[in-house]
């Protein structure tokens, strides 16, 4: 049996200009000031990120933390710190969208 790896397909050039949705568990733990303690899941998440990015992809990776109630948003459930930590281990911006689902943003290669 052959297995498409994700290597294989940014290897290929399939992914170019292609949207890439990252389901990366990025559920980290916080202090009682909402900084990361320990980001072993985020540093985990930099290749296949950087991977895609390198392929020249779009890239969207979503994550959750805790046990957020859906519909329902909670400032202790944001994602800010983790886009923060993302964006100093990529050395680029990590935009946070809230309200993806219905497609109101735009996401560019790289």
């Amino acid at each position: 049996m052959k297995f498409l790896r994700f290597s294989d397909v940014c290897r290929s050039g399939f992914a170019r200009g292609k949207r890439v949705f990252i389901r990366a568990d990025l559920n980290v733990p916080m202090d009682d000031d909402g900084n990361i303690t320990e980001d072993t899941r985020v540093r985990a998440s930099i290749p296949a990120i950087r991977m895609a990015l390198d392929a020249g992809a779009a890239v969207m990776v979503t994550s959750h933390l805790g046990r957020p109630t859906e519909g329902e948003f909670k400032l202790e459930d944001s994602l800010s710190p983790v886009a923060r930590r993302l964006s100093d281990l990529l050395g680029i911006e990590v935009r946070l969208v809230s309200g993806w689902v219905d497609g109101g943003f735009a996401v560019g290669p790289g």
